[in-house]
């Protein structure tokens, strides 16, 4: 039989475009791999629950430190720690770099500057591993404002990466990307804190939760769905084995085809 028929060449075509994609697509997986935040609400002067997605990037080490920076310009007055066992959570607060008027005219020169969380003995993540860290902030600056949250990741070993680089709209990632999101106005429907009129996003808080000054709180709540680090990432994976699948068995009648 002819080496070079048209279904062997169709055959190899498939197997370089297979190859290719496969490549891809684990070049995308392993760019994806940084710590991100996935925000309950945006919704501009209301409370909400950020979560942060941390993986383990080293081959020989666990992540035993977190501390997130956060914002000066537009200060949170309000922010709790979701306990997480085996990790100890500290918010730092301090003197901000320059006074900020709130939109109901107060004055602010101390606010909450940091969260560190750090990992009792035995409690790291290990190599394949992530960890989420969830924290209660309010009240969110006005609408399109891009609230970034540069971050310090830490390792048994002793090395650090910081991730605090700022994206640039319509640029490339870039290599250390800082967690961020923005702002939004209130849809309609949603009341001060961010849910609808009819069932309040449990998983922001409230200003009567703000107003007792504790630093700690657990939430019951999990970010929705749509907001999950990582649901975007699971979605592309089934399309590109579909469409592989799919590939396949085209090649697969086409050979047939050929021989009949």
């Amino acid at each position: 039989m002819n080496s070079n028929t048209p279904a062997r060449r169709v055959l190899s075509t498939c197997a370089v475009g297979i190859t290719t994609v496969g490549l891809l697509a684990l070049g995308v997986g392993a760019a994806s791999a940084h710590v991100s935040v996935a925000p309950a609400s945006t919704t501009e002067d209301s409370y909400s629950q950020l979560t942060f997605s941390v993986p383990n990037e080293s081959e020989t080490a666990g992540t035993n430190k977190l501390e997130v920076q956060l914002p000066t310009e537009t200060p949170f007055t309000s922010v709790r720690v979701k306990p997480i066992e085996g990790w100890t959570a500290e918010v730092v607060s301090g003197d901000l770099p320059e006074p900020v008027t709130t939109p109901d005219g107060a004055t602010v020169t101390v606010a909450p500057l940091s969260v560190v969380w750090t990992a009792e003995a035995g409690a790291e993540i290990s190599q394949q591993e992530y960890q989420t860290f969830a924290i209660s902030v309010g009240r969110l600056p006005e609408s399109g404002t891009v609230v970034t949250l540069p971050t310090v990741q830490s390792y048994t070993d002793g090395s650090v990466r910081a991730w605090d680089e700022p994206a640039v709209e319509g640029g490339e990632e870039p290599e250390s990307p800082a967690p961020a999101f923005t702002t939004t106005t209130a849809a309609e429907g949603e009341g001060d804190h961010g849910g609808t009129a009819a069932a309040p996003a449990a998983a922001a808080g409230t200003e009567e939760e703000a107003a007792d000054g504790d630093s700690t709180e657990t939430v019951s709540s999990e970010p929705a769905a749509s907001t999950v680090p990582g649901a975007s990432n699971a979605a592309g994976w089934a399309g590109l084995v579909a469409g592989l699948l799919g590939l396949a068995a085209g090649v697969t009648a086409l050979v047939r085809t050929r021989r009949a």
